[in-house]
């Protein structure tokens, strides 16, 4: 689900345009593009403006707004609240800013919504699932349902008038992984926006959202990328202010037994997901589509695409253990 835990969440298609490739192409003056590595993942902000002074003005303040962002929510840090919510698991209320518990209550929501395919507390899973070729046998049973036995967003508790957060079970841990870098994408475009700049994008670890135009006046294309063929496209998607975020398997896997096991772990039994290579969903809300690429992977095709269709303005493409490409009923893929 993320960087932060076993339930891992990675962004790992190339949802990429050609200003996102990590240059800037000569003589496009116009175009200002910074690199830089947060919550465990690489990031670039694209800029378009003709005022180089201000483009570079905006993208130092978009990457303080990420950093800011990360020392609130990294489980990682000692000194951050998400740490001081973990840290008092089973013993008392932590209060945090307003910020942090809104997060936790969108992201609170989205569990209820998929019936807890989608988990912030996945972080207190058991780490028996290794996909560093260390994995010689499969976890007992036993040891697969130990793993999980802390996981249950109905045991996070939130307190709105004190604005308090509770982990009822001790032992519990939350992490962002798999809503942090859509909600950090989504600011950074927020603080860049109100600084005037008109077209940009944010790749967050692969999180991505556009708004504007390309240099050249078109709308911004973004390639998704068939997991089958390494490099090869799948098909081509014009943003024009949406956000694309992938979630696939095929990059890290165990066989054991002569069967294939991802990396994607369902927090409901503790199993690695089976029956998809990736879902890619396309909305406005980075922090939406970053949760959601998760939430309808664990859910399968045909519960997943049923969860897409009832949610208005968000798009998904589904593509199945055996190459199956399935959109949901609003969405038009070019392949060219």
């Amino acid at each position: 689900m993320g960087s932060d835990s076993g339930f891992i969440k990675r962004n790992w298609v190339l949802i990429l345009c050609m200003l996102s490739l990590g240059f800037e192409v000569k003589g496009q003056s116009h175009t200002h593009i910074h690199e830089s590595f947060h919550m465990g993942s690489p990031f670039a902000i694209t800029v378009i403006h003709e005022d180089k002074d201000k483009a570079w003005e905006g993208i130092k303040a978009a990457e303080r707004e990420i950093e800011r962002i990360e020392a609130l929510i990294s489980s990682w840090k000692e000194s951050s609240q998400t740490s001081a919510i973990n840290r008092a698991a089973g013993k008392e209320a932590v209060e945090v800013d307003a910020e942090l518990f809104q997060l936790i209550s969108r992201a609170q929501k989205v569990s209820q919504l998929s019936s807890g395919a989608f988990d912030i507390s996945y972080a207190s899973m058991d780490r028996i699932w290794k996909f560093d070729g260390s994995m010689t046998e499969l976890p007992s049973d036993e040891a697969i349902s130990n793993s999980v036995a802390r996981i249950n967003y109905k045991n996070i508790l939130l307190n709105k008038e004190k604005q308090t957060v509770f982990l009822k079970v001790k032992g519990m841990k939350i992490g962002f992984g798999a809503i942090g870098k859509g909600y950090a994408a989504n600011r950074a475009k927020k603080i860049l926006q109100e600084m005037g700049i008109e077209s940009g994008m944010v790749n967050a670890g692969g999180d991505l959202i556009a708004w504007g135009k390309e240099e050249n006046g078109q709308a911004w294309k973004i390639a998704v990328a068939d997991p089958s063929k390494e490099k090869q496209v799948l098909a081509w998607l014009e943003v024009d202010n949406k956000a694309v975020v992938t979630s696939g398997d095929y990059e890290r896997y165990v066989i054991l037994d002569g069967k294939r096991y991802a990396h994607i772990i369902d927090p409901r039994s503790g199993w690695p997901v089976q029956g998809l290579k990736s879902v890619s969903i396309i909305c406005p809300d980075a922090e939406i589509a970053d949760a959601l690429a998760t939430t309808v992977f664990v859910l399968g095709k045909e519960k997943g695409l049923e969860l897409v269709e009832k949610l208005r303005g968000i798009e998904c493409i589904i593509i199945t253990d055996e190459n199956e490409i399935v959109t949901s009923s609003h969405l038009n893929l070019s392949h060219e």
